[in-house]
């Protein structure tokens, strides 16, 4: 599927949404989560375990409403991957689309193949997102503490996207790179594949 294709479904997806919340709201409910975490764990570096584990659950689930809704199909590889999350997944849930950029493969590549996704790429291989906006993180100045603790407001979606890719057999690992919030020019979440996994078989199958 092309690049405009990937958009469009993107689009459409978000405008027959009916459950709709308010942005300001969502922000909001957000933020007050992230402060209660904060209260909570009284260290930066678990809150951000804390997000990352939320989001993890929160994408395990999400990816099937995901697939139903979107009827993308299976992807070709990881870079095309890459295009259905930032055109399809984050503009159907966040209506937000992040810039898509693909690193070049890694020197001497594993090359990796998921018969049950009907993937093959390259262990190695990256993409990154770049938000030029975040609805997480709106009305959000961060303290001097929480900028000192190193804390990713939104690690929900490192989460997210972690626990969606695991699902359809892809083992990655999502960390932000950078983060408007703690004064970098942009917001950015790299996601790099580590393996593909192998769907596992029922006992008594063969």
């Amino acid at each position: 599927m092309a690049a405009k294709q990937h958009k469009a479904v993107g689009d459409d997806l978000w405008k027959a949404r009916t459950e709709k919340i308010n942005a300001e709201l969502f922000t909001l409910t957000y933020g007050a989560l992230v402060v209660q975490l904060i209260q909570d764990y009284e260290d930066y570096a678990e809150v951000n375990k804390q997000l990352e584990k939320m989001g993890y659950n929160i994408g395990t689930r999400l990816i099937e409403d995901f697939i139903a809704r979107s009827n993308t199909g299976r992807c070709n590889d990881f870079r095309e991957v890459g295009e259905v999350i930032a055109k399809v997944g984050f503009k159907a849930f966040l209506n937000i689309t992040p810039t898509v950029t693909h690193s070049s493969l890694p020197t001497n590549p594993l090359v990796g193949t998921s018969s049950a996704a009907g993937l093959i790429g390259s262990v190695g291989s990256s993409f990154t997102l770049t938000l030029d906006e975040n609805p997480l993180a709106e009305f959000v100045e961060l303290p001097d503490e929480a900028l000192e603790g190193e804390l990713w407001f939104s690690n929900v979606l490192c989460g997210v996207l972690r626990g969606a890719l695991e699902m359809v057999q892809m083992q990655v690992e999502a960390v932000f790179i950078s983060d408007v919030l703690r004064g970098d020019d942009t917001t950015e979440i790299r996601v790099k594949l580590v393996k593909y996994l192998e769907e596992e078989v029922p006992v008594g199958d063969d």
